[in-house]
């Protein structure tokens, strides 16, 4: 069986080798592709994996892999390119794949991919977000005055909120035509699987879990070692992340606890980043995350927002950006944090509440999208009504009131996740459903 794999980055494994620079971001493709090379299914699939990245036109062979690179501006993902179904054809007629497996449907790539091989019986999409929905709720019930603001950089960037959710817009029409186009889809929950069957209820839907960067397997969040009434978000640079949600539960938080402190990861868009709650590598002393142009000019209206919360409601040493994590680092604040907080308008199976649940630290997410088929809700966590700061504010302070029962949860949620998040088990279902889709 010879497969082609169509990814969003280069996969680290090539990158190491051949000298360029990696990311870990979807660390469960690096362990499917370690499973594929180091258990003897050389001779059962013949594999190949094109991306996005510069490295020539011929294929490079890596451990009797073909990896192919082909050129795609992700700065400007809503942008479909007629040039990329060119390139892949080219790669497609090279390979001669029995199967094509794509992973995402954010970039254009995706659609261009299912065009050039025009074989839907034999296209497996995998679904990760879902841009029509993200372009729904890409407001997460901002104001309509913060809706329609703009600032200098969004103004030079072309990157206001409205322009930034139109983005989404026509990412989305890209996303519907690739899954109307496909004949198979894999996805991991209630959510994606009714909202993919809705725009292609033709396609068969096969249920396949996602394994985790393997960091996140080892190791086991106790309350001991945390620090006191801290709170963690992964991420918080788009409205979508709904921190502006978790900074008008500030308030009621600290009223019952005063030393509350709300920590958060991933690129900082209201200014100084503090990295001193979590290690810095040794290549990475020296990073301070300070840009050389002042905030007024780079902040967005987003960022400004956020930075009129944080005054309006006095959370001044209240809120901690870390700036972008490893896994390591990430691994390091979970386990310093009293409560894990994923307050998105919309998810569908955000890996950073799947790690935190695998090291079995307390959770509290929105009730929306997928998240329900990620937490048994009053068992593994707390789920609150998306949008609704109160109910965010009653749940964190429910896990900080009664510590014992938070540890029960997290227990339960490092259970359930070790099942979900099983690599062998997920990695069985991978080949289960490439038997079935070749063999009919």
């Amino acid at each position: 069986m010879r497969v082609l794999w169509v990814c969003n980055l280069m996969l680290p494994a090539f990158a190491k080798a051949k000298g360029y620079s990696w990311s870990d971001r979807e660390g469960w493709l690096s362990g499917a592709y370690d499973r594929l090379r180091s258990r003897g299914m050389a001779s059962q699939i013949k594999l190949a994996i094109c991306f996005p990245g510069d490295i020539g036109e011929e294929p490079v062979k890596l451990d009797g892999v073909k990896f192919y690179g082909f050129r795609e501006n992700l700065n400007t993902p809503e942008i479909y390119d007629d040039e990329l179904e060119q390139r892949l054809r080219r790669i497609i007629d090279d390979f001669n794949p029995d199967l094509i497996h794509i992973f995402g449907t954010e970039f254009p790539h995706c659609l261009a991919a299912i065009r050039a091989f025009n074989n839907p019986d034999r296209t497996l999409l995998g679904i990760q977000g879902l841009c029509s929905e993200i372009a729904k709720d890409y407001m997460a019930e901002l104001p309509i005055e913060v809706q329609g603001a703009s600032t200098f950089r969004d103004k030079y960037k072309n990157d206001s909120l409205i322009q930034q959710q139109q983005k989404f817009e026509e990412r989305a029409k890209n996303e519907q035509a690739a899954i109307r186009l496909t004949g198979h889809i894999t996805g991991r929950t209630d959510f994606d699987k009714e909202k993919t069957l809705e725009i292609n209820p033709g396609a068969k839907y096969h249920k396949m879990n996602e394994t985790m960067r393997s960091t996140f397997y080892k190791g086991a969040w106790r309350s001991v070692n945390t620090v006191n009434h801290s709170i963690f978000m992964s991420q918080g640079d788009y409205p979508l992340k709904g921190m502006h949600f978790m900074l008008e539960a500030m308030p009621e938080i600290l009223k019952e606890f005063p030393d509350a402190k709300l920590y958060v990861a991933g690129n900082s868009i209201i200014g100084k980043i503090k990295r001193k709650t979590v290690t810095i590598p040794d290549e990475q002393k020296g990073a301070s995350g300070k840009s050389k142009y002042p905030m007024a000019i780079r902040i967005s209206a987003y960022g400004k927002y956020l930075k009129r919360l944080i005054r309006r409601n006095r959370l001044g040493g209240k809120v901690v950006m870390l700036g972008k994590l490893s896994a390591e680092q990430m691994k390091e604040q979970l386990l310093k944090s009293n409560v894990f907080v994923c307050p998105s308008i919309v998810e569908n199976s955000p890996n950073s509440l799947a790690e935190a649940m695998l090291l079995g630290v307390p959770v509290v997410a929105s009730n929306t999208g997928g998240i329900p088929s990620m937490v048994d809700r009053n068992v593994d966590g707390l789920l609150f009504e998306k949008g609704n700061p109160k109910e965010l504010a009653k749940c964190i302070c429910q896990m900080f009131r009664e510590p014992v029962i938070a540890a029960v949860y997290g227990d339960n949620a490092k259970k359930h996740a070790l099942i979900t998040h099983d690599g062998d088990t997920n990695f069985n279902r991978l080949i289960e459903i490439y038997n079935e889709i070749v063999e009919g």
